[in-house]
């Protein structure tokens, strides 16, 4: 198969991916048919087009691949690597103290910028999901404070120096291989399977931690 560049239609696949604020788990037999939909898990196997992904939840899930697919990967970053006017997302909660603090953080290719910009529910329990850009960077005590400016308002966000920080890679269908890790957006569909658009794998064992 040949493997797209690293451009415009990663971009695209993730903008909508990430554009998908309330949708429920696909490790959730329960979603919607025919809704988008995220699948976390394990590959167990990949026959042709149709990867075995066995869910967080521990259920075997039959995931179809289309012929164009972007398979992507993740490399590990560090707070450092944050800097003002950077296209970030960050998973995050909200703790005692009013605060959001992220459970994790990825910085986004600058071919990537504005995907799923905006601050909304994520699929955890009581998580929301912020994609956008750096204004501000505080260095704290434990870590640093963010400020994010998105198309319809701004936040701040708490990172911690044990919070996992990434950005994307180009990657392929070569890493889609038993035990791997990987992160799966698509369309669930009658019979339980998913059409996919959009897989994250682990790569040199970094893996998706959205």
């Amino acid at each position: 198969m040949k493997i797209q560049p690293f451009g415009v239609s990663a971009r695209v696949l993730l903008a909508a991916g990430f554009m998908m604020a309330s949708v429920a788990a696909m490790a959730q037999p329960a979603a919607p048919q025919g809704q988008p939909t995220r699948l976390r898990g394990t590959v167990q196997q990949l026959d042709g087009q149709t990867l075995t992904v066995l869910s967080n939840a521990n259920l075997a899930v039959k995931v179809t691949l289309p012929e164009n697919l972007n398979v992507l990967a993740m490399e590990r970053r560090s707070l450092s690597d944050i800097k003002d006017g950077d296209f970030i997302g960050v998973t995050a909660s909200k703790w005692k103290d009013g605060q959001l603090h992220a459970t994790e953080v990825h910085i986004f290719p600058e071919s990537m910028r504005g995907a799923g910009e905006g601050h909304y529910p994520w699929d955890f329990p009581e998580t929301t999901m912020t994609n956008a850009t750096v204004t501000g960077v505080m260095a704290e005590s434990d870590g640093r404070t963010v400020k994010l400016n998105y198309k319809d308002g701004q936040t701040s966000i708490d990172i911690s120096p044990e919070t996992p920080i990434v950005t994307f890679v180009p990657g392929d269908k070569s890493l889609l291989k038993p035990g791997v890790a990987v992160f799966v957006m698509g369309t669930l569909k009658q019979d339980g399977t998913i059409d996919a658009f959009s897989v994250t794998a682990e790569k040199d064992g970094v893996k998706p931690p959205m």
